[in-house]
């Protein structure tokens, strides 16, 4: 798989296989993802990846703590038109093609709460930096997030970013083990092999016309 085809075929997965992740593939993802670029060579972001029994455990925890304060805010774009309407198209494809009514509320709300054991993927990926980070670490970790779900599509795999985990940071610290005070959790990250049968795994998804997002200067 080419750069062009990892690119154009990963998308936010929603339906797992029930087929686990090799450790041997997740640590050659990972290994190579190390040259993902950052600025000054900072290379802000940590993980802590977990499957099995421990990553269950972690769920069962989860999914019986309520949701607490966000320690950052994710909403901010909304308060533009244009960014609320790709959240509401993107929202809108992805719950059509689960079959859910818009005035289903319960049955979005479930929907919605499959978040919580990141769609049943066999493995996930819990991601956090230290608090001394700013914006352009952020953007880095970004960059760096991204590196690893191509190198995921390049093995087969495939992901879904979750910083709806971060509803639960207190929880993840605590489970994996690190401490509150130096570390800022930033999202999850489901990692496991697509259900290419799954209507939530294929509705259409749209981008921005290139000519909205970038000027090209100097050419005839």
């Amino acid at each position: 798989m080419n750069v062009t085809e990892a690119v154009t075929t990963r998308r936010s997965v929603r339906q797992f296989l029930d087929k686990p992740v090799p450790y041997e593939v997740i640590r050659r993802v990972m290994d190579t993802a190390r040259w993902a670029a950052s600025g000054c060579n900072y290379q802000p972001w940590e993980a802590t990846i977990l499957t099995g029994e421990p990553l269950k455990a972690l769920q069962a925890k989860i999914t019986s703590t309520p949701p607490q304060q966000l320690e950052y805010d994710w909403d901010a774009p909304k308060q533009e038109d244009a960014y609320k309407q790709r959240l509401y198209g993107i929202s809108k494809g992805m719950f059509d093609a689960l079959g859910i009514a818009r005035d289903d509320g319960a049955a979005r709300m479930a929907a919605m709460g499959r978040n919580a054991t990141s769609f049943d993927a066999p493995a996930v990926m819990f991601v956090y930096f230290p608090r001394l980070m700013k914006e352009p670490q952020w953007s880095d970790t970004g960059m760096w997030l991204a590196t690893v779900a191509l190198l995921l599509r390049e093995e087969g795999l495939d992901s879904c970013f979750q910083e709806f985990m971060a509803y639960y940071a207190d929880v993840i610290r605590d489970h994996i083990g690190i401490d509150k005070a130096r570390y800022m959790f930033f999202c999850g990250m489901a990692i496991g092999y697509r259900d290419p049968e799954a209507p939530v795994n294929n509705f259409e998804r749209q981008r921005v016309p290139l000519g909205e997002q970038v000027r090209f200067i100097g050419w005839d």
